[in-house]
Parts: structure tokens; C-alpha cells; sequence
């Protein structure tokens, strides 16, 4: 059976976009529905955690939120892997770190090295890797401090532009590409954060990746 890392923030976590609300059930997350449509032949492992980048410090946060200083800690937990996917990068937008898609992309590109790394330290054969450009931003009336956290109209037209830098990224490190944007919308009520059936749908929109990358 395939082992599979699913790196991710609080829509990998499967965060409420209802303020207040409970964490979405287990079923609805999306490395679990990609892992049901696997059918058996691998093993997903979710590492979501809310407020996650790729590459910043959140002095905010009660947890370490930089993901390129937790990252080698998750691979090592879970070796050996033969896949890793990687979505982040929405709360790189925010007015705290570096808000723009293209600097979010360059710390994707640092994830990938760290990935690549510790497998040739661990004399591991290195685990193929899908980087996945977020869901975009939208307006919200119903939670307006989201969006001043998020840099408001300028975070919107960003993570419009995940899709064209990542891919770019996933080209130039040769590694596979999906753009979670083109199967997922945020719910209204907070502008970030996904409802059960748009997480189910990043699931599902991976499989045929996975299966082809994995060659199952």
C-alpha cells in the first residue's frame, strides 16, 4: 500500500467557514475523499493545520505555523512516503507575511527542496509531489474582519494568480499540478474557508492525479 502526505492549513484541517462552527466531519475532508477514491491502494495522511504558510512565522499563532521549519519533523514521523501533496499558500496573502501569489509560490518551491532533501538524507527515494494552488479568495458581508486580516481586495485578485505561479513552479521542479480553484469555491460566510461539499470536491479533483502519479 502507497503512503501519501497530505501537507496542508485549515482547509486541509477541514476548518468551518461558519465562524464558531465544529470542524467538518471526518468524511468531508478532503484527504480522506482522496483516499476513498484511491480504493484501498494507498494511505492518506492528513497534516492540516489552520493559519499554516509556507514559509512564514505567525507570532500569533500558539503552534509553529512556518511550514518549510515543521515539514522535515512531519517527514520524518511518516517515512517512508511515496507521495506528498501540498496546499498552501492562502495565508501567505495576509498583511502580516508576504501578500502576493508569486512570493507564496517561491515558498512552495522551498517546500519541494525540502521534501527532495530529506529523502536524499534519509538515502530515501525521493516521494513524488503534487503542489496544489488554493481555492480563491472571495468577498464576505458576514465576516469583514477575515478580510482585513487578509488585505481585502488585494488578497482576492492574488489568489487569483495561484493557479498560473504554481503551475509555473510545478513545471520548472518537475512535479505534478492541480489547481483547486477550478473544482472548489469559499463559502460566503467567511471567504476562505470551504463547505463539506466544496472539500469533498478538492478529493475527488485528486485522485485522477494521484492515480496517474502513483501509477495505480
Amino acid at each position: 500500500m502507497k503512503t501519501i502526505l497530505a501537507f496542508g492549513d485549515s482547509i486541509t484541517f477541514g476548518a468551518n467557514p461558519v465562524m464558531g462552527g465544529p470542524r467538518l466531519a471526518y468524511e468531508h475532508r478532503w484527504p480522506t475523499v482522496l483516499e476513498a477514491g484511491l480504493g484501498g491502494a494507498a494511505r492518506v495522511i492528513a497534516e492540516g493545520l489552520g493559519g499554516r504558510t509556507t514559509v512564514h512565522d505567525d507570532w500569533y499563532a500558539n503552534a509553529d505555523r512556518n511550514g518549510s521549519r515543521i515539514l522535515p519533523t512531519l517527514l520524518a514521523t511518516h517515512n517512508p512516503l511515496d507521495a506528498v501533496v501540498i496546499m498552501l499558500g492562502t495565508n501567505d496573502l495576509k498583511t502580516i507575511h508576504g501578500r502576493a501569489a508569486l512570493e507564496a509560490s517561491y515558498g512552495m518551491r522551498r517546500l519541494v527542496q525540502v521534501v527532495r532533501a530529506h529523502a536524499a538524507t534519509d538515502n530515501l527515494p525521493p516521494p513524488a509531489i503534487v503542489i496544489v494552488a488554493p481555492p480563491h479568495i472571495t468577498e464576505t458581508s458576514i465576516h469583514p474582519e477575515m478580510m482585513e486580516v487578509f488585505g481585502k481586495k488585494t488578497a482576492i485578485e492574488e489568489s487569483r494568480l495561484f493557479g498560473k505561479y504554481y503551475k509555473r513552479r510545478a513545471e520548472e521542479l518537475g512535479t505534478a499540478f492541480f489547481d483547486a480553484s477550478t473544482v472548489a469555491r469559499p463559502d460566503p460566510h467567511d471567504g476562505v474557508h470551504l463547505d463539506a461539499a466544496n472539500t469533498r470536491a478538492i478529493g475527488e479533483g485528486l485522485v485522477p492525479v494521484v492515480k496517474s502519479l502513483l501509477g495505480l
